[in-house]
């Protein structure tokens, strides 16, 4: 079996302990009753823990949907939660200037709380198979921030360059957090990474990458830096391989 690595290769499972079985979709049912849309990636094998990956504001698309199937081979059942569909039922898009700007719609009055509670159903879902972590990317990586301080049932929380993270700094970590920005990341000033090291660098591990944009990560954007992806990313699998344990 093959899949697409969030970095864009190939992986072979040879690569990995273990295979990576076929995601799925499925719904969850938030507190409130509400049923949203999910996409779960397991390992073939027993998983060591369990990760909600919290998308961008393009949803859970393509992008989103690698990063759960690398997760899992990485031996972690990978859930998704399409925080969106309040709002539009199986959103999700691409990265051109029209559907970036179509996207922004999403977050122009953003209920966080909502988007926590569906955040808190994914957390619960996970927790039937052991300890679980949050990985958030841009509007997610604010959510898996959010999620550490306020949710409860996580071990950990790595935060990619969540633009709003500095304005909650004051809010302190219940779990182990780490967070990666990009020192040429327009949307997020070098100044507001000073205030989340100011103010969360004694209880939070704060990388920044040299060189790195917003959304260095995704290898599907044009802000694709492929170097600070790597480290990131193997800095975060330590990370979790530390902190979700059974």
């Amino acid at each position: 079996m093959k899949l697409h690595g969030a970095t864009g290769d190939i992986v072979s499972s040879r690569q990995h302990s273990e295979e990576v079985a076929l995601g799925k979709q499925f719904s969850l049912a938030s507190t409130d009753k509400f049923q949203l849309g999910a996409y779960r990636a397991d390992p073939a094998g027993p998983a060591k823990g369990g990760i909600v990956v919290i998308q961008e504001i393009f949803g859970v698309n393509h992008h989103i949907r690698a990063v759960c199937d690398r997760l899992a081979g990485e031996g972690y059942a990978a859930l998704a939660p399409a925080l969106f569909d309040r709002q539009e039922k199986n959103f999700e898009c691409g990265y051109s200037p029209d559907e970036i700007a179509n996207a922004r719609k999403f977050v122009a009055n953003p209920d966080w709380g909502a988007m926590l509670r569906d955040t808190q159903a994914a957390i619960d879902e996970l927790k039937k198979d052991g300890p679980v972590a949050i990985m958030g990317f841009c509007m997610g990586g604010t959510i898996a921030f959010l999620a550490a301080c306020k949710l409860n049932g996580l071990s950990a929380a790595v935060c990619y360059y969540g633009g709003q993270i500095a304005k909650n700094a004051d809010e302190k970590p219940k779990v182990p957090t780490q967070m990666h920005f990009g020192d040429q990341d327009a949307s997020i000033p070098m100044t507001d990474v000073e205030t989340i090291k100011k103010k969360r660098g004694g209880d939070s591990e704060i990388y920044v990458y040299a060189g790195a944009g917003h959304g260095f990560h995704c290898d599907e954007r044009g802000s694709f830096h492929e170097a600070s992806a790597k480290t990131a990313w193997q800095r975060a699998m330590d990370f979790l391989n530390e902190h979700v344990k059974k």
